[in-house]
């Protein structure tokens, strides 16, 4: 059972544990990804991002709990925002969450709710812009995500600014506080503090996106849609058929409009990288990684648009290491990183298609 102990996770270990091994160790247990990124920060960024995470992972178990009704979820992610902001009352938090947590939720994310003093106490470590930055993002999505909750989402969202929003609510606002976050590390970086940000809320989108596409089906197993209905009316499919697992040609041809879409935002965050200084290797491995793997998960699933389960849709182990060799090659030449994102992105856009920037109601 996902809940049961692990003696990896065990808190009592964990907290007599250095702060960067424990970030280290629940990052590794909470995401995979992110445990093979943030690593490739420099020094003064490591802590603060792999920090972040954790903040931001703390709010997705919450929203997640199948066992938290939505008016608790309110409650805990509401509180949550003033034990970040503060650093105030994070015992009493975890002392009360924590024997809530049902058995779905796994064992990291388990100690990692047990261990929010502790995780709070590193994030209060940090200079007072690095804690606003982090303290704001958490806002933001604690604020946001609830809104969800309410949703019938078994049929999808009504329109493509619902889904602008909701990226913005899990991811986008994750994009800012990196931003924010690079900029405080690096006054060569600040220089581009405002086009950094407005990129990072599409870089954001990007990422998020080809998650929701990838995981369409794991969703429609747990009745959620995340696609906008808008996009596919133009193709006369009804999103509450998903629930048959139904894949027709007016479905794949929505779904490719939403790649298109997907692969715009993705080029921003080439855009987004591009800024960061060449010698800023570390960081811009960071990002290239992660818009590297989301192209080229956009590219299986564009040439598998009949997929009906995620696993046909990841990409290898192997893909990713090719990913991490050709970013180090050409990590410093920004004319070979976009010579590398377009070889990646072969394929992907339909041939023809422009993008059309979708109004957001925020």
């Amino acid at each position: 059972m996902n809940g049961t102990p692990d003696s990896k996770f065990d808190t009592k270990r964990l907290l007599a544990l250095p702060d960067n091994e424990l970030q280290d160790i629940l990052l590794e247990g909470v995401s995979r990804t992110f445990a093979l990124t943030i690593p490739q920060l420099p020094k003064g960024l490591y802590a603060p991002v792999a920090n972040a995470y954790l903040l931001c992972r703390i709010v997705d178990t919450i929203e997640d709990e199948v066992s938290l009704t939505p008016e608790q979820k309110k409650i805990f992610c509401t509180e949550f925002i003033n034990v970040v902001k503060t650093g105030n009352n994070a015992e009493n938090f975890a002392e009360r969450l924590a024997p809530l947590l049902s058995e779905q939720t796994i064992p990291a994310e388990h100690s990692l709710i047990h261990l929010i003093p502790r995780v709070i106490s590193i994030t209060h470590s940090f200079e007072t812009p690095q804690i606003k930055a982090l303290a704001d993002c958490v806002e933001t999505m604690a604020k946001g995500m609830p809104i969800y909750q309410a949703h019938d989402l078994q049929s999808g969202l009504a329109t493509m600014s619902e889904m602008n929003d909701y990226c913005y609510y899990v991811a986008g606002c994750v994009g800012e506080m990196l931003a924010k976050l690079f900029c405080h590390y690096s006054p060569e970086i600040a220089q581009h503090r405002e086009q950094l940000l407005d990129l990072s809320v599409s870089f954001g989108q990007g990422l998020q996106m080809t998650n929701i596409l990838k995981d369409i089906w794991d969703d429609a197993k747990r009745g959620v849609c995340w696609l906008p209905q808008e996009i596919f009316d133009e193709t006369s499919f009804d999103l509450a058929n998903l629930q048959q697992k139904q894949t027709t040609p007016e479905f794949q041809q929505g779904l490719e409009h939403l790649i298109n879409i997907a692969h715009n935002h993705l080029k921003d965050a080439l855009t987004y990288t591009l800024l960061i200084p060449s010698h800023e290797t570390g960081i811009r491995n960071f990002c290239f990684w992660a818009l590297g793997m989301a192209v080229l998960t956009l590219k299986k699933i564009k040439n598998n648009l009949g997929f009906t389960d995620s696993q046909q849709v990841k990409i290898t182990r192997n893909s990713v290491k090719a990913t991490i060799f050709a970013t180090r090659v050409c990590v410093k030449n920004n004319t070979l990183l976009t010579m590398l994102f377009n070889i990646m992105s072969r394929g992907v856009v339909t041939p023809g298609w422009q993008y059309t920037p979708q109004p957001s109601k925020l």
